[in-house]
């Protein structure tokens, strides 16, 4: 919590106001020269594999005897995580979702990135290369990695017959098809930008709210979803951040539907529980995440070699079946073992225009006239749920 709260009086209450006098043109470098022997990566779990969990999934070890660089990781659950750790410094890298780039970049974290310097840049989906969350004012602030969306993930032996077809049914107490209530036994994310997932139920099943999109939120929106966060909190068991505790949760702990990343279902598949995951009727919410470089990288020869590596065509495709993630180099989608030829399609790759991605709130926005709640009161508001306030 204590990372949350610093995050929220650094970048995180930064105004995210890029307008052309602002400080954000950085040196940007211009030759890659020899690698310094090491580069630290902050990343999602699951983002940086070594073979370690499973031995298929190594795309470390490769790289380290290419180029001579160490990979350190050092794993985030949240997107407010990996901001306060960027604030304090002393990383190369981040895997940062839309929530996160735009803080890193306003706060001055984020170095410009020069992708001529990263050659395999070009073989990006062209509806990623100049992705409002990480190109600003005609500048390149990181490398596309992965992007997906949150399912909701629930137990096929409670729900035997069909699976949910609602939100609805971890927002509000009801009696599950098993006969049981599901009180104790769902689960919601621990992070403020799971506001946006109640906001795009509202924004579905109560259109007289008027919302038109789960980032941009007026006050009388924010209300009535700050409402709906309130009257969930009666039922969550469990408020979950780190993916392997939910997994343990699921397995041992009684938890049966929650919103929740394919990683973790993938996972619980692997090891044959009754687990499947579903794309309800009022849509997704999802993540597209960018390799970004702090500002004062120590390791900025190897940061570059790792930016190129981690755009190749086979870590790109072999992450995508791990994670269960859909890869920014489309050419990965085939000929891939370990992700199969539909294994894409199966991740949601032809539902990115239908997909509302991660990015930060601001009071700017286009469609409440500039009217809405900024993320540090997301921040703050959210933390008062997670405590019953």
């Amino acid at each position: 919590m204590a990372l949350v709260i610093r995050s929220l009086f650094g970048a995180a209450a930064t105004a995210l106001a890029f307008g052309s006098g602002t400080a954000l043109a950085q040196k940007m470098v211009q030759k890659i020269g020899k690698g310094e022997g090491r580069v630290d990566i902050v990343a999602w779990p699951g983002y940086i594999e070594r073979g370690e969990t499973v031995k298929d999934f190594n795309w470390v070890t490769e790289f380290e005897k290419k180029t001579g660089c160490k990979v350190g990781v050092k794993t985030a659950n949240t997107s407010d995580e990996m901001v306060a750790l960027m604030n304090e410094g002393g990383f190369d890298l981040v895997t940062a979702s839309g929530d996160a780039s735009l803080r890193l970049i306003a706060g001055k974290k984020a170095q410009p990135i020069n992708v001529a310097l990263v050659p395999s840049y070009k073989t990006v989906d062209p509806r990623l290369q100049k992705a409002r969350w990480h190109y600003v004012n005609n500048t390149h602030y990181g490398v596309p990695y992965q992007w997906g969306y949150n399912v909701l993930m629930y137990n096929t032996t409670v729900f035997k017959d069909k699976p949910p077809t609602s939100w609805r049914v971890v927002f509000e107490e009801a009696t599950l098809p098993d006969g049981k209530s599901n009180k104790g036994r769902v689960q919601a994310f621990d992070g403020p930008i799971y506001i946006a997932d109640a906001a795009l139920f509202l924004m579905k099943t109560n259109p007289a709210l008027g919302i038109k999109d789960p980032y941009e939120l007026n006050e009388e929106q924010y209300k009535a979803v700050l409402a709906l966060l309130r009257k969930q909190r009666q039922i969550v068991g469990r408020y979950w951040h780190d993916a392997f505790v939910q997994i343990d949760d699921f397995t041992n702990e009684g938890v049966v539907v929650s919103g929740s990343w394919q990683f973790q279902a993938n996972i619980l598949g692997s090891k044959k529980r009754p687990i499947a995951t579903v794309v309800p009727e009022e849509g997704v919410t999802g993540w597209a995440d960018t390799t970004m470089m702090h500002v004062e990288s120590k390791h900025p020869n190897c940061s570059y070699l790792w930016l190129e590596h981690s755009l190749n065509k086979k870590l790109q495709g072999d992450l995508s079946a791990w994670f269960g993630s859909v890869p920014v180099v489309l050419d990965a989608c085939k000929g891939n073992p370990l992700l199969g030829d539909k294994g894409c399609e199966v991740r949601g790759l032809g539902s990115f225009e239908k997909i509302h991605f991660w990015r930060t709130p601001t009071a700017k926005c286009a469609s409440q006239k500039d009217a809405c709640v900024p993320y540090y009161r997301w921040v703050s508001d959210y933390i008062a749920v997670l405590g019953g306030r």
